[in-house]
């Protein structure tokens, strides 16, 4: 009977992040990502194919959560609606207590350009489960397309903004503010942007200028 190994997966993950971000995603290998976890090679890749896979178990488990979340909103729900009470759970069942491994995870992403182009892709199946999922709620494509595309640009701007402030808010409140800037710019009632020649909290005279007379 193999030798039990608590908590092997976020051993593996935590120490693979440290060497990514010490040493570059490159020149880290995963002999020595089991040596800093105290671990086997045999028990990392139970875990995952490549140390890639370390970045992006994520991968298929994200699209999936999305569409279920699409599918079982009430059926009298609006899309906008169904995106507005989808975000709120997942930004806790996706994300909540994550916040420095994120991070961690987004600097070495950031910096490495294959990675980017695989957390693109990443995303492109993620659009692409939730606007299925919501032509399957009888959405016309159009339709879904766009609502999909909303869910995962306020899912990334969110998660930006909630990782650059350090969580000093709940991210599940930034989502909801984020997408209530949304809804508010389309419908014509956010506040207007400042003018950059108007100094900020300089209001502007609207009257009529004095007539002149030229005769």
């Amino acid at each position: 009977m193999g030798r039990w190994e608590p908590d092997a997966r976020s051993r593996l993950e935590r120490a693979a992040l440290e060497l990514f971000l010490a040493h570059g995603f490159d020149d880290v290998t995963v002999p020595q990502i089991t040596a800093r976890a105290g671990l086997t090679t045999r028990t990392f890749h139970r875990h995952f194919i490549d140390k890639r896979e370390v970045l992006f178990s994520d991968a298929d488990q994200m699209p999936a959560l999305a569409a279920r979340l699409v599918l079982d909103a009430p059926p009298e729900l609006a899309p906008l609606d169904v995106v507005a009470q989808g975000l709120s759970t997942l930004a806790s069942a996706a994300f909540e207590g994550r916040l420095q491994q994120l991070k961690q995870r987004t600097t070495v992403i950031d910096g490495h350009d294959g990675l980017r182009e695989r957390e693109l892709r990443k995303m492109e199946r993620l659009t692409r489960a939730i606007a299925d999922a919501f032509e399957q709620r009888g959405v016309d494509d159009l339709t879904a397309a766009v609502m999909a595309e909303t869910t995962v640009g306020v899912v990334k701007v969110a998660l930006r903004r909630w990782l650059r402030s350090d969580g000093e808010q709940p991210l599940q409140t930034i989502m909801t503010d984020s997408l209530t800037r949304l809804r508010d710019a389309f419908s014509g009632t956010g506040s207007p942007s400042t003018s950059a020649s108007q100094p900020a909290g300089q209001t502007v005279d609207k009257r009529p200028a004095p007539r002149v007379d030229r005769s």
